[in-house]
């Protein structure tokens, strides 16, 4: 799912950061019900999704998880997924809960006359937040039975791929936070109760915040409600985290997600950054001496015992070329320093 791109450089590099604004996460687990899953079955279901994802999930392996987006035809993403690939014939989408019925209807709108079905199955899973990589080897160790033809297929060897109906856990891998391997993993409901199954693994118990630091940290936006259709792809880097491929043909928006690619219009990236007091998803951020915003912030966690807050925030190259103070929500508002991109933009796609 991570790809190891070329770099680009910015305009002018950035100074060296203060690591010390973001220390590493610690391991452990964490289960997400801000998470959802919408579940995608059927003959055409692969077919169907490659001509609305940015993703080329038809030619995906069985057993694997990628990055992509759900665009307008202005090409604004209205979605973010990790899409897993269980079978050929299967897929699970998992995505912001607050976004998912708006996402699971307009997805719907499309399928016609394919045999594809689409559905809400959040109530199957449970999603949980694995950091280290002890926490994911242990959940890899476990009993998980496998389809003939997902242990054809299967190229992951932290994925379990399975057979409809789900019966054991999945893995995910996402990017690193700060050198931290980080993976979702999809188990059945009731993994973690009273009456789970299978058991729950020995592993140290993770805060929520601690996994949306994590996410920030990792530098790659999960699209929530407040910014939904406010970025193209790459504003969020997403083509050089592996959540755009470029040759997979047509889907909403592809004609504009091209154009900024290969037009050299890209003139907004993502940076992780620290807010010195609160701030949230859906801001505008300020250049010093301006009223009128220059960027927007796209996710946003609590800084680890202080009142900062570690954001994403999609901002004008030439606005951090130019060294000028940012502030967050207003002008004269929380101050963005220790400004970076924690891994190498995509040179030549």
């Amino acid at each position: 799912m991570i790809i190891q791109p070329m770099s680009v450089p910015l305009l002018s590099p950035l100074p060296p950061f203060d690591a010390r604004l973001f220390p590493p996460p610690a391991p452990g687990a964490c289960a997400l019900p801000f998470l959802g899953v919408i579940r995608a079955e059927g003959e055409d279901a692969a077919a169907f999704l490659q001509g609305q994802l940015t993703q080329d999930v038809l030619h995906q392996p069985v057993g694997t998880a990628r990055l992509a987006a759900f665009c307008t035809p202005k090409g604004r993403m209205t979605a973010s997924f990790t899409v897993l690939k269980p079978g050929a014939h299967e897929l699970l989408l998992v995505c912001s809960r607050d976004l998912l019925p708006a996402t699971l209807k307009r997805l719907s709108m499309f399928v016609l006359r394919a045999k594809a079905r689409l559905s809400d199955a959040s109530g199957h899973f449970r999603v949980w937040g694995l950091i280290g990589e002890d926490a994911i080897e242990k959940v890899a160790a476990m009993p998980q039975p496998m389809g003939a033809e997902a242990q054809k297929d299967s190229q992951a060897p932290t994925a379990a791929p399975l057979p409809a109906p789900l019966a054991a856990p999945l893995i995910a891998p996402l990017p690193p936070a700060a050198g931290q391997p980080r993976a979702l993993w999809l188990a059945p409901a009731d993994t973690g109760t009273d009456r789970a199954a299978p058991a729950l693994p020995s592993l140290p118990a993770l805060a929520e915040a601690d996994w949306l630091r994590a996410e920030v940290q990792a530098g790659v936006a999960r699209l929530t409600a407040p910014v939904a259709d406010a970025f193209v792809p790459q504003m969020l880097n997403y083509e050089s985290a592996g959540g755009v491929h470029f040759k997979k043909g047509c889907y909403p928006g592809q004609e504009v997600v091209a154009r900024s690619q290969f037009r050299g219009a890209i003139k907004r990236r993502a940076f992780v950054a620290c807010a010195s007091g609160p701030a949230a998803a859906g801001q505008d951020v300020f250049m010093a001496g301006d009223e009128q915003p220059v960027g927007l912030i796209a996710q946003a966690a609590p800084a680890p015992g202080s009142e900062a807050t570690w954001v994403i925030a999609a901002l004008p190259l030439a606005a951090v070329d130019g060294g000028a103070p940012l502030h967050a929500g207003q002008p004269g508002g929380p101050l963005l320093h220790g400004l970076h991109i924690p891994y190498a933009l995509a040179e030549d796609i």
